[in-house]
């Protein structure tokens, strides 16, 4: 027979009252406008030539994706989940690394 003991579940190890919010998804969702509104932001500036620039450049910019919702969840827990300021320093970010990378990319 194993040797074991038996353990009793009582109410004083409840688990706490009070748990921290988690805002991934929010954040996750303002990352992911962020980039789809980057993305589009060439469109506006170069017109529709942009998609033969897109052509062979495409996995860079897919690349940020990731990147702008990693980005997006962060501030957005930063800012301990203020919408209004988390959208803004969002966009901001995004806008500044999708730039950044087109710049480059364009030499």
């Amino acid at each position: 027979m194993r040797n074991g003991t038996n353990m009793a579940i009582t109410s004083a190890e409840a688990s706490p009252g009070t748990e921290e919010t988690t805002w991934s998804l929010a954040g996750a969702f303002i990352g992911f406008l962020s980039w789809l509104l980057a993305l589009g932001i060439p469109f506006l500036i170069y017109g529709p030539n942009t998609l033969f620039f897109f052509l062979y450049t495409w996995p860079f910019f897919l690349a940020l994706l990731p990147v702008a919702v990693v980005v997006g969840i962060a501030l957005h827990s930063l800012l301990q989940g203020r919408l209004i300021f988390s959208c803004i320093a969002t966009v901001l970010a995004v806008t500044l690394m999708f730039g950044i990378l087109f710049l480059w990319l364009m030499g």
